[in-house]
């Protein structure tokens, strides 16, 4: 190991960036550097240095839609996390918690972390930092300075950071050590100077200084103010612990590389997490959705270069003749119309054929790959707003979508898994924190909140009239009572939007567990709804039979459900009338039994 912490970062991040990596199997080298550079150009349609040299390039990007499919699919909202207080005496304020959270998330961008969480994964992997505070930062691949490239977590983490002299500055509320960043500003002024004065460009310290972020497993004496191994009696060479450093470096006059240590200290544990959707053995990053696509996007840039090349020369309109004088008697360059040539007798003049034949063959090796890269990346003609074929019926439409989403469900539901984890770890004590200050907010209620509520507000009020008419002396009779139960839910109803209140230190001691709730996102909502259409269909027909099916326990749940399906807002029932009950049918009276005529008669 080296002998301090800068040369540490130093030679870890020039071993990174060397693009050497690392042996995954026999005949398979691979660089994580190399893996997420190469991933960023190729999301974002641009060629690698090494292929520019033809000038410029067309390039189909077929990568990006079908990310974009992918983000909508996997990703979830905030209120698909859901809060509950672990205590039978105190469950019902589960209800208050779940409802605090979703304006709490709102105001903390919780919504916009899930979101980067899940374009992370486009190169494999997504790493996410605690920065002790409500909402932790995803790390974007290129802030990596160098990693363990066989697994995260398993070494050191270094991020590089560009702070302007303000951001430096402000450091100072973190901790960061005051003498060292006005040192460091000062000799960042100093380079720029030097840099000036001998007609050298300043990339980096006219606006923004580079700072490395290490956090890894080091000799207690790298904790020194210096940060090697001078000796202190306080630490021993011989032990290891979990540490953080802050550094950057400088150049003196000499044109020598200084390190600065702007922070460090001991972590009791650390303040990453890593996710990978789908894990290759051996490497740090699982294969990513941008890599699944590489070899349909090189393959159709390769017939899109020669397609193009092929129209260049097509464009051109070239002439042959057989008179040999022609070019000499007239002067073919820069032709205006009207202009007469002539030609020998007997002579002839036609057009060179320049139409490229093979253009179809790399047309049709287009659309093939294409199609290898949507069916690779689960994006079908519907999800990537195509029309589909001509003829194909809805139902297998709605089908064909269904089933290309179950690779998005799967792995929306590890995204689900990690995001509780730094809930619970990270986030809970925050938002916990933030419940016992005692807030009050506004909040529309859905339905069956509306409808749960209503039942307990109902329930209150109506206890707390019978209590008052006992306490005045007065009697109190089920006839009056009834008409009242639907006074207070009536009223109760008026409007959806409702403040909610958290007693101050309410949730202080109450155990409180976090789950995301994603399941069943993914139902077939059109076959649904129509399969629930045809089952309603006749009772549409029969509004008194609606209302009495209505009042059967569980049928209105189901109602609802087929709106929900259909796009349509739910019916609330709690207001609808009772149905009439149903007069017995009159039994037709038995007509007497005639008697046969006799003879006589």
């Amino acid at each position: 190991m080296s002998k301090n912490i800068y040369d540490y970062c130093n030679d870890e991040k020039t071993n990174y960036e060397s693009g050497v990596g690392i042996p995954i199997t026999s005949g398979w080298m691979w660089s994580m550097y190399v893996h997420n550079n190469y991933s960023m150009l190729m999301k974002n349609g641009q060629f690698p240095v090494t292929q520019m040299n033809l000038g410029e390039l067309p390039s189909k990007n077929i990568i990006l839609p079908i990310l974009n499919v992918a983000h909508r699919t996997e990703g979830f909202d905030v209120k698909d996390i859901e809060f509950y207080v672990n205590n039978a005496d105190n469950f019902h304020l589960s209800f208050l918690a779940r409802k605090f959270h979703a304006n709490w998330a709102l105001e903390n961008n919780m919504d916009t972390f899930i979101d980067e969480v899940v374009e992370a994964l486009d190169y494999g992997f997504v790493l996410v930092k605690n920065v002790n505070d409500r909402r932790p930062e995803v790390v974007q691949p290129q802030q990596i300075a160098f990693v363990e490239q066989s697994d995260i977590l398993s070494g050191a983490i270094g991020l590089k950071h560009q702070y302007s002299i303000d951001q430096l500055k402000d450091m100072e509320k973190q901790g960061w050590y005051g003498d060292k960043i006005d040192e460091t500003i000062r000799q960042a002024e100093s380079s720029k100077d030097n840099d000036q004065s001998a007609g050298k460009s300043q990339k980096t310290t006219n606006k923004s200084i580079e700072v490395y972020e290490v956090e890894g497993t080091f000799p207690e004496t790298w904790l020194n103010k210096e940060g090697d191994e001078k000796y202190n009696e306080d630490l021993d060479a011989s032990k290891y612990c979990l540490q953080s450093h802050i550094i950057t470096y400088y150049k003196d006059q000499n044109n020598k590389k200084t390190g600065v240590c702007l922070f460090k200290g001991k972590r009791k544990k650390s303040i990453f997490k890593v996710l990978i959707t789908n894990p290759i053995f051996g490497r740090a990053a699982g294969r990513g959705r941008v890599e699944e696509l590489f070899e349909p996007q090189i393959w159709l840039n390769f017939d899109m270069i020669h397609m193009t090349n092929m129209l260049k020369e097509a464009s051109k309109v070239i002439h042959i003749t057989d008179d040999p004088g022609f070019t000499t008697r007239n002067n073919t360059k820069n032709l205006q119309g009207g202009e007469f040539l002539t030609l020998d007798d007997g002579k002839t003049a036609t057009q060179l054929n320049t139409q490229p034949v093979n253009f179809q063959l790399f047309d049709r090796a287009m659309q093939e790959w294409e199609q290898h890269a949507r069916t690779t990346g689960s994006a079908s003609d519907p999800a990537l707003g195509l029309n589909p074929v001509s003829g194909t019926p809805l139902g297998t439409t709605q089908t064909v979508v269904m089933q290309g989403e179950g690779i998005h469900e799967y792995r929306r539901g590890k995204i689900a898994t990690f995001i509780a984890e730094i809930y619970r770890d990270w986030i809970m004590d925050y938002l916990v924190a933030d419940m016992n200050k005692g807030l009050e907010w506004v909040d529309d209620l859905s339905l069956e909140d509306m409808q749960k509520l209503s039942e307990d507000v109902m329930t209150n009020e109506f206890n707390r009239y019978i209590k008052e008419k006992i306490l005045a002396g007065l009697e109190v009779t089920e006839e009056e009572l009834e008409p009242l139960r639907e006074i207070f839910k009536k009223d109760f109803s008026k409007s959806s939007k409702k403040f909610l209140k958290i007693a101050k230190d309410e949730f202080a001691d109450l155990p409180m567990l976090v789950k995301v709730n994603v399941a069943g996102k993914q139902k077939d909502l059109g076959r649904l709804a129509d399969k629930l259409t045809n089952i309603w269909r006749s009772i549409f027909m029969n509004p008194q039979g609606f209302i009495a099916t209505m009042a059967i326990p569980g049928a209105s749940k189901a109602f609802n459900e087929m709106l929900e399906a259909s796009g349509l807002s739910q019916m609330d029932f709690s207001n609808m009338p009772k149905p009439e009950p149903m007069q017995p049918m009159e039994q037709p009276q038995p007509q007497p039994q005639q008697q046969p005529l006799t003879t006589n008669q």
